[in-house]
This record gives C-alpha cells, structure tokens and sequence, in this order.
C-alpha cells in the first residue's frame, strides 16, 4: 500500500521556483497513482487566486499545472483559512475548488498523512 503524501506549498508563484516544484511533485506522484493530497498554505494560497498575469514579471503561467492536479488524481486540494483572509482571497474565487481548513483542521490534516513536504 502506498503511502499518503501532503505538500504544503508556501511560495507565491512569482516567488521563485518552489511553487511550480511543489506542483510537478504532485504531477510526478499522481502519475503513479500515489495517495497524494497539497496544501496552500502562507503565500502559497496566491497559486490560486484569479487574474494572475505572469508575464509582467516574466514568470511561466502555472494555471495549466494547477488545472491538471485534478487529472492526475490530486484531488484532495486544502487552504488555510487564515492565510486566505490575512491576504484578503475568498475560497470561493479561487481558481480550483479547495477545501478551505481552520487551524484545528489543519492539525487533524497533518497527521492524516503518512509523509508531509514543505515547499
């Protein structure tokens, strides 16, 4: 039996190269059909947010990357609740359905997985 995998993403998406090796993980797992499961969590939860226009600041576009999470399996997206409303992002305007999580929530999610990433 494979084990779970969750991969905290913290980085904004023009922050550098973490968050898109945050989601060519997740890609790279589900290919393999692993039980695998990310969260949005910090910054990271601007991976998510509408309008985005990465080529301003010459950054790649990770919307195609994000769009096929659920294609690969990794379907069991989260956000934290905290990090949405202290950047002023809504969970409903994101641009993937995510579950938004309260700081217990995000505890009892930790320790439902086998193995944690932070990216």
């Amino acid at each position: 039996m494979a084990k779970s995998l969750l991969i905290i993403s913290r980085q904004a998406p023009w922050a550098g190269p973490a968050a898109r090796e945050a989601l060519d993980i997740a890609l790279a797992g589900g290919a393999f059909d692993l039980p695998i499961s990310m969260l949005f969590l910090d910054d990271g939860v601007f991976q998510l947010a509408p309008g985005q226009r990465p080529a301003t600041l010459e950054q790649k576009d990770l919307q195609a990357n994000l769009q096929a999470l659920p294609l690969f399996g990794v379907e069991a997206l989260y956000v934290s609740q905290r990090s949405l409303g202290e950047r002023g992002l809504d969970a409903a305007s994101l641009t993937l359905p995510v579950q938004a999580l309260d700081a217990a929530a995000l505890r009892d999610l930790l320790q439902t997985h086998d193995q944690v990433i932070t990216i």
